[in-house]
């Protein structure tokens, strides 16, 4: 017999996806800090001393940080969905993310590649004189949702705001378009099956299967934008009923297991399909990279429920906060105003860090120190940096909180 449905809670805020959120943009800085030494990665900046220490290092965050990013989005989206319907979904996810994308793109999204050009010591050309070739640029909509090319022009690592949006905005009709009786069926009937042990995993099939048959995009931190794409729909679906949240709670522990285990087996295919002369793991269609890219796919999946529901179980041992669904609001007790502060700074921090950091890395690559010491130094000026541009040019006023998707 199906259980009864259990309605999500609608006004009860989760503190711990706020902090795996604010954990996942300032780990960033960590993460393309050591893209400025990484031997394979073709990053704005490169050091003269590489390693491949910083590829695997690095693979142990690249496949669940974004997929988190994206799932925990699709959670939200769900919540705003209910409250503003699907025409004021839209019209909010324009305001909150495009707004900043085209706003950062115009202003310093151009900079890290006039960076990687002033890197030739025979090229004198100045940011200005760059702007316009930048910005020469052609439609190309068969690479949906990146239409807009050229030979310069990029979105840089604002690359996950333009695939939420896209997201959002396919999302919101189809909503529209699907009746509610229909769409609270179909979440029941899947929420039921979720209660058997292990079915909250079964999504870890067609993520190995688009990871292993569409390959990987190493432009998108290691993933394919319809495996992104799936991660937001999935945490769109978790978020309507609760017991979805009480199978991930429960099922954590074996993920966490099965995750780790997928990880040690496939990540030594990657670095061994990656060796050969001219090959490439994320795109190749050899037996080694395919079955690599299946384990990684899946051990995505594993990894974030893991990480989620271990987060959410810690979180159940203490009375849940109760907040209004639409404040970004602290949980009460010690660290409130940071709590607030940082939850309220995700977005703009994850615009400003990367054309800073690769400022900061343009004048440490050149000092003769060990790779540790500059990698330290542009991490912590780079942070603080971040920090400071932040906290005294985006948050006092309503223009600039506007301008970087912040509420006014």
């Amino acid at each position: 017999m199906t259980a009864a449905r259990i309605e999500p809670p609608g006004s009860e805020r989760r503190p711990e996806l706020d902090a795996l959120r604010t954990l996942v943009v300032v780990g960033l800085v960590f993460f393309h800090s050591a893209l400025v030494f990484d031997a394979r990665d073709d990053y704005y900046v490169k050091n003269a001393e590489t390693t491949d220490v910083t590829m695997i290092v690095a693979g142990l965050g690249v496949v669940w940080a974004m997929p988190a990013l994206f799932l925990i989005a699709g959670l939200g989206s769900w919540h705003s969905l209910r409250r503003r319907g699907s025409g004021g979904f839209a019209v909010e996810r324009l305001l909150r993310l495009g707004v900043p994308l085209a706003f950062a793109t115009l202003t310093i999204i151009p900079v890290p590649q006039w960076l990687r050009l002033r890197a030739d010591p025979g090229y004198h050309e100045s940011y200005l004189r760059f702007l316009p070739r930048f910005f020469d640029v052609r439609l190309d909509p068969a690479d949906f949702p990146f239409v807009v090319r050229g030979e310069h022009f990029e979105t840089g690592h604002l690359w996950f705001v333009v695939l939420l949006l896209a997201f959002s905005l396919l999302l919101a009709p189809l909503v529209r378009l699907l009746p509610r009786d229909r769409g609270r069926r179909i979440a029941d009937r899947l929420a039921a099956v979720a209660q058997r042990r292990g079915a909250v995993l079964l999504p870890a099939v067609p993520l190995a299967a688009i990871s292993a048959l569409l390959g990987l995009e190493e432009a998108y931190a290691g993933w394919s934008r319809w495996a992104y794409l799936l991660f937001f729909l999935c945490g769109f679906v978790l978020a309507a009923d609760e017991r979805f949240r009480e199978a991930m709670r429960r099922d954590a522990p074996p993920a966490a297991g099965l995750g780790l285990v997928l990880l040690l087996v496939g990540m030594p295919g990657f670095l061994v399909a990656g060796d050969a002369p001219g090959s490439d793991p994320f795109t190749d269609m050899t037996a080694l990279a395919i079955g690599a890219r299946t384990l990684y796919g899946a051990a995505g999946w594993c990894c974030v429920v893991a990480i989620l529901g271990l987060l959410d179980r810690r979180r159940r041992r203490r009375p849940a906060a109760v907040v209004a669904p639409s404040a970004v609001q602290p949980p009460a007790g010690r660290g409130q105003w940071l709590y607030g502060y940082l939850a309220a700074a995700v977005l703009p921090v994850y615009i400003l860090h990367q054309p800073i950091l690769v400022a900061v890395a343009y004048g440490v690559v050149g000092w003769s120190a060990p790779i540790a010491v500059k990698y330290v130094v542009i991490v912590a000026v780079s942070l603080a940096l971040t920090v400071v541009v932040y906290d005294l040019l985006v948050r006092r006023t309503r223009v600039t909180r506007f301008l970087f998707g912040m509420r006014g």
